[in-house]
């Protein structure tokens, strides 16, 4: 497992960014802007136009996004196999992309409808007035909210990231494999009868390949390869730890 995937990372953090704040400056700077209007037939062609420049780069900045969330997914495979949390933060994770993809698409999908409605008199993007048809207004209203559900859902993306980042502490693989490997051992049938006190007394077991820097609990019923993915993170773990 490398050490180090700057660009997928940088282009992660840079799409997600970028997705988080066009979509913030679009609700606040833009709709707002354009509520402003004194003419409120321009209002929403006005808006839309606004929305239709940002459009391609914000496509851009997602694909980015993905492309680099799901590059990390694959070179951080063994840890979310060998490390306990890692893989629960990697469901959360792809839930919020997902949910945010759809408001993000569904969004854009209301406010192309509402650009075809330019010349309507309204009372902001997202506001209908008095003289506002029912199905504008009806799209109107949808759109004040998923307007501030895009940053919101993106906004907890980056929070999960930096979560994500805090499991990437040696401190933090070193605990969450030897937490795994412990919670395998406890399951896996044929325990001897040896590693069975070990476990009930909180005495760990130390297994060759790591008995020079970690503690892990094994067991030889535990299948082969999680016990090489769980020895190769922990050995990582604690060699961080010494440099």
């Amino acid at each position: 497992m490398s050490e180090r995937h700057t660009v997928m990372r940088s282009i992660h953090d840079l799409g997600l960014a970028a997705w988080f704040g066009g979509s913030l400056m679009g609700a606040i700077g833009v709709n707002g802007a354009a509520a402003k209007l004194s003419d409120s037939k321009q209002r929403l062609g006005v808006a839309s136009a606004g929305w239709a420049r940002w459009t391609p780069v914000n496509a851009a900045a997602i694909g980015v996004h993905v492309a680099g969330a799901a590059g990390e997914l694959i070179t951080e495979s063994p840890r979310v196999m060998a490390q306990s949390g890692v893989g629960r933060m990697s469901v959360i994770k792809t839930g919020l992309t997902v949910a945010a993809l759809a408001v993000t698409g569904y969004s854009r999908l209301l406010g192309m409808r509402l650009a075809k409605s330019d010349g309507t008199p309204v009372a902001g993007v997202t506001e209908p007035d008095h003289g506002t048809p029912q199905q504008l207004a009806s799209q109107q209203r949808q759109l004040r909210v998923l307007q501030w559900a895009i940053p919101a859902l993106t906004g907890g993306l980056i929070i999960v990231t930096a979560l994500a980042g805090e499991q990437q502490k040696p401190g933090q693989v070193a605990r969450g494999v030897l937490k795994r490997m412990s919670g395998l051992t406890a399951m896996s049938k044929g325990m001897s009868k040896g590693v069975s006190k070990g476990v009930s007394r909180g005495v760990p077991m130390m297994s060759k390949g790591v008995s020079r820097g970690m503690p892990l609990v094994m067991s030889k019923s535990m299948p082969m390869g999680m016990r090489k993915i769980g020895m190769r993170v922990g050995q990582q773990a604690m060699a961080k730890v010494r440099h």
